[in-house]
């Protein structure tokens, strides 16, 4: 796949300011496609790369070396993160992606780079919202994965959100660049390869990443305007707020759009208590509703938190007194 040089300073021009970039190197299709590019990319900011070794296979750390010498041949300084100690037995997926998450994030403090670049692309992008709607996701899951988003200070960038995973492999055939192919992606325990199956099936109906990334675009779109919406009810609604209470305008919430309250209401108990589940949420605003259509007092119980609607119109959330044992 040819890829000219206004195309790369196109994809990459969020990064132009960059400090220095950490790429994710796994070694497979995607990350080798995204080392080429962003390594061909005319005046690009200090380039680093890094290989997390999850030590789950015999020759991962073969494969971590050959990332290495690929690294060499492009005078990219590389780096090998070993993930140290005992493995998870269950959730190991989920497990291992938080583990190489927070070493990348650390050695990209270490070297000095203030972008994190991974090589997720559209076809990824499809399986998570696929992912978050069969788990009854809000609107702004099925926002997907954002192009950007800050990592504990560190700006993590996806810049290959619009390309195709066949397009990432055309650009390492074009070059002659060997990459792997992780077996795990094969392995029917993973949730994630029955995902790719189901995805295929779709495709073939005509249901396939673009389709996908246009939903995920619109979903970010209507999501930004339901946080701006909820940031102002609660800058007019909050009367008063501590660590354990929050005092709130019943009068305001009542009038404004069901899903403003249910986001300030969860964050207000999220912050004096625990997050709670978005399903007992809506149910809460469900009966809240009620008892304001009914024009009664009423008071319930959720994540830790005590929320009671005064007769006096003050809607307040304060953390749950301590139950008895045995209650």
């Amino acid at each position: 796949m040819r890829v000219s040089e206004q195309d790369l300073q196109t994809l990459f021009a969020p990064l132009a300011k960059a400090r220095g970039i950490l790429l994710g190197l796994s070694g497979g299709p995607d990350s080798v496609a995204a080392l080429a590019l962003l390594s061909a990319w005319p005046h690009h900011p200090p380039l680093y790369a890094a290989t997390f070794d999850h030590g789950f296979r015999a020759e991962s750390r073969t494969e971590a070396q050959n990332c290495a010498s690929l690294c060499a041949q492009l005078n990219i300084p590389h780096a090998i993160l070993t993930w140290e100690g005992d493995k998870p037995a269950t959730r190991i997926q989920e497990e291992a992606r938080a583990a190489r998450y927070a070493a990348l994030i650390a050695h990209a403090k270490e070297i000095g780079a203030d972008h994190l670049v991974t090589a997720h692309h559209a076809d990824d992008q499809m399986e998570t919202i696929l992912f978050r709607l069969m788990r009854g996701s809000s609107i702004g899951g099925l926002a997907g994965m954002r192009a950007q988003l800050s990592r504990d200070g560190i700006t993590h960038a996806r810049p290959f959100l619009g390309w195709r995973k066949s397009e990432l492999i055309a650009v390492c055939e074009e070059r002659g660049l060997n990459y792997i192919q992780d077996p795990s992606n094969e392995d029917p325990r993973f949730a994630r390869t029955q995902m790719r199956r189901l995805t295929g099936q779709l495709e073939e109906a005509g249901l396939g990443p673009e389709t996908f990334t246009r939903l995920a675009a619109r979903a970010a779109r209507a999501e930004a305007a339901l946080v701006e919406g909820t940031e102002r009810l609660t800058a007019e609604a909050l009367l008063r707020h501590t660590d354990e209470v929050s005092e709130l305008d019943a009068k305001r919430l009542k009038n404004a759009p069901t899903e403003h309250v249910l986001r300030l209401l969860m964050a207000e108990i999220a912050r004096i208590g625990q997050i709670p589940r978005l399903e007992q949420a809506e149910a809460l605003v469900a009966d809240l509703s009620a008892a304001w259509a009914a024009d009664t007092p009423w008071r319930s119980t959720l994540g830790g938190t005590l929320i009671d609607l005064k007769s006096d119109s003050v809607l307040v959330i304060s953390r749950e007194a301590p139950r008895k044992a045995g209650l």
